[in-house]
């Protein structure tokens, strides 16, 4: 995988296609497991979001990948942008807003999730990468992209002790800023 990174830096347009076979599966399962604890009525699969963020991966021509984690890193954060720019069109008002869709044939429904929190935590993430980066990525890398402690640190290439004490931060330091704009 580290030599195919190589040549899609160098600008090997068919290195980018012998990439996502090896990727997509790992992908997959990242995208479904998020997805998992998406809300009832989602509408977004998780072979879409996969694709989304591929496509996304692969239009970014100044974006080049260092490593197997550095491509991880990067289509983690195009899945979490995906489902930010998703949250924040749902809440538009232009698309409704407020409003949320009734099925009549079921007297209970289940609550969609709240799309002013994940804007919210989107905010608050992106002020913690400009205050702590390897934090961000980490909480990207765990809460977005699935993946355990021991990979994340293995993939930031720090310590798993280290990866374990900047998760507790950062989600100590992200629960603060979301409380104070709720």
């Amino acid at each position: 995988m580290t030599q195919i990174l190589e040549a899609v830096r160098a600008g090997n347009e068919k290195a980018s296609e012998e990439l996502l076979p090896l990727v997509y599966h790992e992908l997959r399962r990242l995208a479904a497991a998020k997805m998992a604890h998406a809300a009832p009525g989602q509408t977004l699969q998780p072979t879409a979001l996969v694709h989304e963020a591929w496509l996304r991966l692969i239009g970014e021509q100044q974006e080049h990948w260092n490593s197997r984690g550095h491509f991880f890193a990067a289509a983690a954060e195009a899945m979490r942008r995906i489902l930010v720019e998703r949250a924040r069109r749902r809440s538009a008002e232009k698309h409704g807003g407020g409003l949320r869709r009734v099925d009549l044939d079921q007297v209970d429904i289940a609550e969609e999730a709240n799309s002013d929190l994940l804007i919210v935590l989107d905010e608050a993430l992106t002020a913690l990468s400009e205050r702590d980066p390897t934090a961000a990525q980490l909480i990207k890398l765990r809460f977005f992209a699935g993946f355990p402690n021991a990979q994340a640190a293995e993939m930031l290439g720090v310590p798993e002790r280290t990866a374990k004490r900047a998760w507790a931060y950062a989600r100590a330091w992200l629960y603060q800023e979301i409380t104070k704009k709720l």
